[in-house]
């Protein structure tokens, strides 16, 4: 994983693309599904974990995870997470315009943020853990996540995955070819496939559930799959 960029040019490139993941109708375009999975984790969190009344936002981004939240569950005190200042900048006056009282902030990288056991009802992830590096790295964060949470609570996933079977991966990945060029043609598609070889380290959903499992959640599920994205829950 040495390639892959730095957490240094993550948040460097992050801090210059605020306005991408500023918009909540149509959630970040090249996720595939992005708009409907907001809905289903805002709508299965606010059922899931009816009295929620903290939340932690894992890669904030510009808040449309936590914008979505609060709409089912307004009067969640929220903590905002995310490496970019700009980006936490962005989430605080749009999660503040929306009516949230408590707000909370992180600027800090998943993998080295602390919080004391049982902090939050909820925790979301939205196209961040794909990130992480190593195996250690994700099993130390789904840990984490199960520490931070209290009895009851659940997390919830959105991300880009890979699959185990390398045809089936191969089958995927040209869907979301097919997917993106459909948006921008060839040229995002072979923008987008170049950024993930430079950037992204996602695993399988399947994988992830597993690692879930051994962290010491009850339950598991997946919300909705499609090509190279998923999006799933896991309880504790």
């Amino acid at each position: 994983m040495d390639s892959k960029s730095s957490v240094e040019q993550i948040r460097a490139r992050f801090d210059a693309d605020v306005d991408r993941f500023s918009d909540l109708a149509a959630g970040q375009l090249t996720a595939m599904d992005s708009a409907l999975c907001l809905d289903l984790i805002a709508q299965g969190a606010a059922a899931v974990t009816p009295g929620a009344t903290t939340l932690l936002d894992v890669g904030c981004g510009a808040g449309n995870w936590t914008l979505r939240l609060l709409e089912v569950l307004p009067k969640l005190d929220v903590t905002l997470m995310d490496l970019s200042q700009p980006m936490l900048d962005r989430a605080i006056a749009r999660v503040t315009a929306a009516g949230a009282t408590s707000i909370t902030i992180q600027q800090c990288d998943v993998r080295g943020c602390r919080f004391e056991p049982g902090s939050f009802d909820l925790i979301v992830a939205g196209s961040v853990l794909h990130h992480l590096r190593e195996e250690d790295e994700w099993r130390a964060v789904f840990k984490n996540f199960h520490r931070w949470l209290r009895p009851g609570g659940s997390v919830w996933v959105y991300d880009l995955v890979t699959h185990e079977h390398p045809v089936v991966e191969q089958r995927m990945a040209e869907r979301y070819a097919t997917y993106l060029k459909t948006l921008g043609g060839e040229e995002l598609a072979r923008k987008v496939f170049d950024y993930v070889a430079e950037e992204d380290s996602p695993r399988p959903v399947t994988w992830q559930l597993e690692r879930m499992r051994e962290a010491g959640f009850a339950t598991v599920d997946i919300l909705h799959k499609t090509a190279t994205f998923a999006a799933y829950t896991a309880v504790r």
